[in-house]
C-alpha cells in the first residue's frame, strides 16, 4: 500500500474518531440537561395525571418522572405482578388497575413484595378500598419484557411493565399509556413497599469522549512519525538521483 493511499486511510479515521468525540460531548451536555430536568420533576408539586386527551403527546423526555396525583378506586381483584430486583431482593412488583373519577384507567405501581407476599392476604400493608388519592411518578411503558425474557400473558409471566399487554390481558379499557410508581402508602413495614423508584442516569459520556479524542490524537502521532520516516530515507535517495543527473 502506497504511503499516500495509507496516509487518506488514516485521516479519515481521525476524522471519524474526532465525530465520535464530538458526539460524546454532544451526548453529555443533553444527558446533564436531562438529570436536571428529572431532578425538577420530582421536586415539583404533584399535577393531574393525564387524561386522554394528551395521550398522544405524552414521551419520555417529557414525562417520565413527572409527579402526579389521581384520584378514584383500585380494582384489587385485578392486580399483576412482575418480576423485580431491589434492595430487598427479587421479587415482584405490585401492579394494581386505577380507576380514575376521570373515566380512564392507570395502572399503578403500589411496590414491591417478596415471593412469600405474592398473596394479598399474607401482606402487612392494608389493601385500599373505596375512594383513594394516588400520588407517584408517572413512568413510561416497558413493552415486550426484560433482558432475554419475554412476558408471557398466557401464563401470567411478566418480566416488565407492558402497560398495553397487562391491560389487554386484563381486560382493561380505556388505559394509559403510561404507570404510576406509588409513593409509600403507609409506614417503613407496610407491604408492597413503595417508593422504590431507582432514578440513576450513567453518565459516563465525558470518559467516552476523552478516549475517542486520545485515539484520535496517537494515530495522528503514528501518521506523522511514519510521513517523517519515509521522508527522511527518500532524502539520500533524492540527493543520489541528483548527483547521477549531474
Amino acid at each position: 500500500m502506497s504511503l499516500a493511499i495509507l496516509g487518506v486511510l488514516a485521516v479519515a479515521a481521525i476524522a471519524g474518531l474526532m465525530a465520535l468525540g464530538v458526539w460524546q460531548i454532544e451526548r453529555r451536555a443533553w444527558k446533564l440537561d436531562l438529570i436536571a430536568r428529572v431532578e425538577q420533576r420530582i421536586e415539583a408539586a404533584p399535577v393531574a395525571a393525564p387524561g386522554p386527551s394528551v395521550w398522544p403527546t405524552i414521551n419520555a423526555d417529557s414525562d417520565d418522572y413527572r409527579r402526579v396525583r389521581a384520584s378514584g378506586h383500585f380494582l384489587n381483584n385485578l392486580e399483576t405482578l412482575t418480576q423485580a430486583a431491589t434492595s430487598f431482593g427479587s421479587g415482584y412488583w405490585v401492579l394494581t388497575p386505577f380507576r380514575t373519577d376521570d373515566g380512564f384507567t392507570v395502572l399503578v405501581n403500589r411496590g414491591f413484595v417478596l415471593p412469600a407476599e405474592r398473596d394479598p392476604t399474607a401482606r402487612s400493608g392494608t389493601t385500599p378500598e373505596g375512594e383513594t388519592v394516588v400520588t407517584g411518578l408517572l413512568r413510561m411503558s416497558e413493552p415486550k419484557g426484560g433482558f432475554l425474557r419475554s412476558n408471557d400473558p398466557a401464563a401470567d409471566r411478566w418480566y416488565s411493565r407492558d402497560v398495553a399487554a397487562i391491560a389487554a390481558a386484563r381486560g382493561l379499557p380505556v388505559v394509559a399509556p403510561y404507570f404510576i410508581d406509588a409513593d409509600p402508602s403507609s409506614g417503613p413495614d407496610a407491604v408492597p413497599r413503595g417508593g422504590l423508584t431507582v432514578i440513576s442516569f450513567p453518565n459516563n459520556h465525558l470518559v467516552y469522549a476523552l478516549t475517542w479524542f486520545a485515539l484520535a490524537l496517537m494515530l495522528a502521532g503514528g501518521l506523522a512519525y511514519v510521513v517523517r520516516e519515509e521522508l527522511r530515507l527518500r532524502r539520500p535517495r533524492i540527493r543520489h538521483d541528483s548527483r547521477r543527473a549531474s
